[in-house]
């Protein structure tokens, strides 16, 4: 036998995807129920290096969502469909924008590559700063603003750019 070069998706994707490459994860597919994809998510939210994933068109709106869920809104991420083809696309920007493009659409077709940005260092103090600190934080803030807990969930997802669900499941994880 003789290795043959030839395209690769993943690859292709990753380069022109504007995301760092320096240090990139090819994973292959994100598992198809929601809460095994959840756990592989939650496993990769602080990491320091680019993700690359595949994923099929008729879930890459649920995976997205998930995505939004577990790394926020704000993570940067880039779709690529149909890489080195006659009708390829890349969606590039936040995890809340794309979704929202992609709900959009009547139907989402063709090879998905899913990528996503590595963590920022927001993202990794975030994670490091664990269950312990949300509690700590929310607290704080309904004894210093004389708020509710429902509106420092709010002011702590927005501080730490993740979803306010994310921040209350962190919370109840941590009770």
């Amino acid at each position: 036998m003789v290795p043959i070069p030839g395209a690769s998706a993943f690859l292709a994707a990753l380069v022109a995807s504007g995301l760092p490459t320096d240090s990139f994860r090819f994973s292959g597919f994100l598992p198809a129920k929601r809460g095994e994809r959840r756990a592989a998510l939650e496993a990769v939210k602080s990491s320091p290096r680019t993700l690359v994933f595949y994923e099929a068109p008729h879930r890459v709106v649920e995976a997205l969502e998930d995505v939004v869920e577990v790394l926020g809104e704000a993570r940067h991420v880039v779709v690529a469909r149909e890489v080195t083809k006659l009708h390829e696309e890349f969606l590039r920007g936040r995890a809340g924008e794309v979704l929202e493009n992609l709900k959009s659409r009547e139907a989402v077709k063709g090879e998905i590559t899913l990528l996503i940005g590595k963590a920022s260092e927001v993202d990794v103090a975030t994670a490091a700063f664990g269950r312990q600190g949300i509690r700590e934080r929310v607290q704080q803030i309904m004894a210093e603003e004389k708020v509710d807990e429902k509106a420092a969930l709010k002011k702590v997802a927005k501080e730490r750019g993740v979803s306010k669900s994310e921040v209350y499941r962190e919370l109840q994880r941590g009770k």
